[in-house]
């Protein structure tokens, strides 16, 4: 054997270690092409998970034949709402029950950007749902590349000098958030991604303008505008200390466009209900259908989990439930959430408050929290950071691949636990 046959090993080794420090180089210089990557290889773990759900779990009293495909999730649970408002648009009157006369199902729950948008795509000759999943796969690609352009800010962030490296590994772990199926799905949460990360990052760069005509289809895509109004609080409330401090007028030159922020931000929460209500002719119809699905805002804030907790396991449940709360608003107001932008740190609390305050436990949740991606700079921060939080561990890599693992295995999970559908006993995703 040779000197230069013995010293093939330990040169593998050494090109192996060089390679994977390479790989870490070029991510970070070409930082979007590498979100875009890991955005496409996630899609494919979904659809091979989705593949899995129809091969395996998916019922076929499901979907009315005996060979189950792809093909068949796609078109289940809400998609087959939102593909009613965009051919059929919004009955009117309203549907209501013959014998208690509440109004009952109807596409009215539904905000219409989307269906709108992908109505779109059907004029031309494009199928809803082709359209639309096309759509939410591009839609996805730009919400991705928007969060990691989020976690990198450092206003109004403590100092971090891996930031560029936690940033571009939360975005990535973001990718494989577990109920990320319903952005291969006609769905509103790739759309709702892409203008409530938008409106954080310009909120930050201090477009107000921009934030207030960013509302406006965010306030006809999902009802988040409580939780976008708390962040643009937080935000102006910070500047206007940070004004102060520096000697200048509080908001200057900034205080109409602010104020119409805050206004359009408000008005947005509102305008559907508005609409459904005047068109109508019934001022709560937007609640009482929403109450057909078993929404119950007259019951409370957090009534409905405290007590669905309590039925479940008594003062153990309610126990568990306030700790769980009470852990992840620690990771967040703590030392591993200090690194990411108090703008974002206000949608990380206000968002998943506003949730448990006015819905009823159920398994949507999972997709709903989509939007709740500092969740992935937090688990990034665990992953990656020393004790004391000062910098990047060496073995970082190591680390993220292990917490992968069950990220993925909850993400296949979820696709054929929730996305799977019968019509009896069944709990929508």
């Amino acid at each position: 054997m040779t000197a230069a046959t013995r010293a093939r090993p330990e040169s593998r080794s050494l090109l192996t270690g060089a390679g994977r420090s390479n790989l870490t180089v070029l991510a970070l210089a070409h930082p979007i092409r590498a979100i875009l990557l890991v955005y496409v290889t996630s899609r494919l773990v979904t659809l091979a998970a989705m593949w899995v759900a129809a091969t395996w779990f998916q019922n076929p009293a499901g979907v009315g034949h005996l060979d189950p495909t792809i093909g068949d999730l796609f078109g289940l649970w809400d998609s087959q709402w939102y593909e009613t408002v965009a051919t059929r648009g919004y009955p009117v009157p309203l549907p209501a029950d013959p014998t208690t006369g509440k109004l009952t199902y109807s596409a009215w729950a539904f905000y219409p950007l989307f269906p709108f948008l992908v109505k779109g795509f059907m004029a031309i000759g494009i199928p809803f749902t082709v359209g639309a999943v096309g759509l939410n796969v591009v839609l996805g690609g730009v919400g991705a590349v928007l969060v990691w352009a989020l976690f990198r800010h450092g206003l109004h962030a403590e100092p971090q000098p891996g930031r560029e490296r936690l940033a571009l590994v939360a975005a990535c772990l973001w990718c494989f958030y577990p109920a990320t199926g319903v952005m291969l799905k006609p769905y509103t949460e790739p759309l709702a991604v892409v203008l409530v990360a938008a409106s954080l990052l310009y909120l930050m760069r201090r477009r107000y303008v921009v934030v207030a005509a960013l509302a406006v289809p965010l306030g006809f895509t999902r009802g988040v505008a409580a939780a976008m109004g708390c962040a643009a609080l937080i935000h102006l409330i910070v500047r206007i200390r940070e004004d102060r401090a520096a000697g200048v007028a509080p908001l200057r030159g900034q205080r109409m466009t602010a104020a119409l922020m805050l206004f359009i931000t408000g008005l947005s929460g509102i305008a559907w209900p508005v609409i459904v209500g005047v068109v109508s002719g019934i001022p709560t119809a937007f609640f009482d259908v929403q109450e057909a699905w078993g929404q119950k805002p007259a019951s409370g804030p957090f009534v409905l989990w405290v007590q669905w907790a309590w039925d479940a396991h008594g003062a153990a449940g309610v126990g568990v439930l306030v700790a769980l709360g009470g852990t992840y608003l620690a990771l967040i107001l703590g030392r591993h959430g200090r690194w990411i932008p108090v703008e974002v740190r206000a949608w990380a609390v206000a968002y998943p408050l506003y949730l448990f305050a006015v819905v009823r436990p159920i398994t949507s949740m999972w997709r709903f929290l989509l939007l709740d991606f500092p969740v992935a700079a937090l688990l990034a921060s665990v992953a990656m950071r020393t004790s004391t939080g000062e910098q990047i561990v060496t073995h970082w890599r190591r680390r993220v691949a292990i917490l992968l693992v069950p990220i993925v295995a909850g993400l296949v999970w979820w696709t054929c636990a929730l996305l799977t559908f019968t019509p009896w006993g069944s709990q929508p995703p």
